[in-house]
């Protein structure tokens, strides 16, 4: 089956997610993600707040694009996870928006919340590098993915920034109503890591290749957290970098299953404290102060509508 059969197939029979809805996206239907057929996107700027190798001192070319398979409880990016916020666009206009980052400076693509729109991005992405992108690619994901719909990624993908979220199967069906959340996405790392490898840097201390895995605590879950970096610790080590969070923001709905208070400063220090007696060198922590809606960008179509001269 070649990857554009493939496509064809993913978007009328839609699996590209574990929750494998089945609705057929080209004659209008959606699933899970709330997505159609056409891709959605809410902004395209550089975004200074990922981790340093990412970001650098120029920027990460993101693009962040509307819905999600995962829906948690607790999520930050909310209007355009739920589709509220982002227009249709094509793939050719998202191959400029890509030239365009590239253009600005940027010192990488990041691709926010994409596995939806895998099919097209792909195809986007074949038609920017035909045309001049040279950046490295990164794929920046809840985690919950299936190594089928990776492996479409293979040769498009330099970084991925994937989410693990729970390790719970209780938790997970509670927050975001996927018990198997991490049965999917331990596998996925295997399969990301294997596109990967190990990482590189550029001279100037910058990612090119290689996997971040994101954890970010909740309030009240430190055996979880501690399950997830035992995990990581004992299956990846120092081959990749874990990214260790504390920048939990309470949901603003009250009705929210979610923890409504922010992270105890020691129960974060002890996470610290347990990547550092397992060795664990390639890793990022957060100063305090990170639990603000400030941290959030503004989703207002900024580098998405069409530029006159694209």
């Amino acid at each position: 089956m070649t990857h554009d059969t493939y496509f064809i197939k993913a978007l009328s029979d839609c699996h590209l997610c574990p929750r494998a809805c089945h609705v057929d996206r080209l004659a209008g239907e959606s699933g899970h993600c709330g997505m159609g057929s056409e891709m959605v996107a809410a902004r395209a700027a550089l975004h200074f707040w990922e981790e340093p190798c990412l970001s650098g001192t120029r920027g990460s070319g993101t693009v962040f694009f509307s819905g999600c398979s995962l829906h948690c409880t607790f999520c930050q990016n909310e209007p355009i996870s739920r589709g509220r916020e982002g227009i249709e666009i094509s793939t050719e206009r998202l191959s400029n928006i890509f030239l365009e980052l590239q253009a600005s400076g940027a010192h990488n693509i990041n691709l926010v919340t994409p596995t939806h729109f895998m099919p097209q991005i792909a195809f986007s992405l074949r038609m920017a590098k035909a045309r001049g992108l040279h950046l490295p690619v990164v794929c920046n994901s809840s985690g919950y993915e299936t190594i089928d719909a990776l492996r479409i990624w293979d040769g498009l993908i330099d970084i991925y920034l994937p989410d693990v979220k729970f390790f719970s199967p209780d938790l997970s069906k509670e927050m975001c109503g996927a018990p198997d959340y991490f049965d999917n996405a331990s596998k996925a790392l295997s399969e990301m890591f294997r596109q990967t490898g190990e990482p590189v840097f550029s001279e100037d201390g910058m990612m090119q290749k290689g996997m971040i895995v994101r954890h970010l605590m909740l309030p009240g879950y430190l055996f979880d957290t501690r399950k997830i970096l035992e995990f990581l610790c004992d299956t990846y080590g120092n081959k990749i970098f874990i990214s260790l969070m504390n920048q939990y923001t309470p949901p603003k709905a009250a009705a929210s299953k979610a923890p409504d208070h922010t992270l105890r400063e020691d129960h974060y220090e002890a996470m610290v404290q347990y990547l550092i007696e397992r060795g664990q060198e390639n890793a990022f922590v957060q100063e305090n102060g990170t639990c603000s809606d400030s941290f959030i960008p503004a989703f207002d179509l900024s580098g998405i509508l069409k530029q006159k001269n694209s």
